[in-house]
């Protein structure tokens, strides 16, 4: 990797509706807050990845706003799939089949392959980054994502584990981009033709091996009905960080991003949903005061990392680096 940290900015782009499992019928009012929100980025030279679903990539107001960001080299354009708003349509619609990694692996294709073409089609770019939606991310999904041609991946969320919530389990993932090969996307591979950039999640403690252990060992039985991680955590011995506006506050985050750079991580990844730009539209932001709140933390830990000297990518550059 180069010697200076970058810094990728990944945004779920989606449509309004939180949670509501349903084909058709969503709105796209949070976009509205790109145009803001990509001031900011300029202000501090950051291109972000907007990784957008299917509403986004068929409602022509917001591929005419994002059209004109990317056209002018301020941001990239990636792949978020929800499929259950991504046709075609074969599927029950639950939360077990929200996840794209529990569907046939066919169906996974033809949905992937129609939100790819339409992103062609209307922003006339070749997307190259993706993330899953819910990150429903495993072997069958990486594999058809290798069939379309794409490079890079950011559907893991280190160190987390959603299996009670009928997805992946990615708990003994480290927050560090990797090379690997479609077959096997936990291990790393030299030779790898896909790329992993983890969403940014570690410890304030510098150990994330053995931080790990304790926060899964915490999470169990009597332990967690004592609510060890919480008292851990007021002790600042346990202290897990997302490198998200929605779970972190500026403190936290720059926290875990000088301790990431004290690792040597080359490359962070600082992540949110667009819906959180509009309060009552995610469970992150549910007022006015919070939605400035948020835009705050996203502009503190911008001026951190100017002043840090960490360089802001998009997702597509990790290409040339990792």
């Amino acid at each position: 990797m180069a010697d200076s940290t970058k810094l990728v900015i990944t945004i779920d782009t989606e449509e309004d509706n939180w949670g509501m499992y349903h084909p058709t019928g969503h709105s796209v009012e949070n976009l509205g807050k790109i145009p803001f929100l990509q001031d900011l980025f300029d202000e501090f030279r950051m291109a972000p990845t907007y990784l957008i679903t299917y509403p986004v990539a068929t409602d022509d107001g917001s591929v005419a706003m994002l059209k004109c960001i990317l056209d002018a080299g301020r941001c990239e354009i990636g792949m978020h799939c929800h499929p259950w708003n991504t046709p075609p349509f074969e599927e029950e619609l639950n939360e077990t089949n929200s996840m794209l990694c529990n569907l046939p692996l066919d169906l996974q294709y033809e949905k992937m392959k129609e939100l790819h073409d339409v992103i062609k089609r209307n922003f006339h770019v070749e997307p190259k980054t993706f993330r899953a939606g819910r990150w429903g991310y495993d072997r069958g999904v990486a594999q058809n994502l290798q069939k379309l041609g794409y490079r890079v991946d950011t559907s893991v969320m280190p160190f987390t584990d959603w299996s009670s919530q009928q997805g992946p389990d990615f708990s003994r993932v480290f927050p560090r981009p990797f090379k690997y090969l479609s077959d096997d996307f936990r291990q790393e591979a030299t030779d790898g033709c896909l790329i992993e950039v983890p969403a940014t999640v570690g410890y304030l403690q510098n150990n994330f091996d053995l931080c790990n252990r304790m926060w899964e060992l915490a999470g169990r039985g009597r332990l967690r009905n004592l609510r060890l991680r919480s008292i851990l955590g007021r002790l600042n011995l346990l202290n897990k960080v997302y490198l998200s506006p929605e779970a972190s506050d500026s403190r936290n985050m720059i926290n875990l991003a000088e301790v990431m750079m004290k690792q040597g991580c080359g490359i962070m990844n600082l992540f949110f949903h667009s819906t959180s730009l509009k309060a009552g539209l995610s469970p992150f932001v549910k007022t006015e005061d919070e939605e400035k709140r948020f835009l705050g933390r996203i502009r503190n830990f911008l001026a951190f990392a100017r002043s840090a000297g960490i360089e802001g990518i998009k997702l597509s550059d990790t290409i040339h680096i990792v």
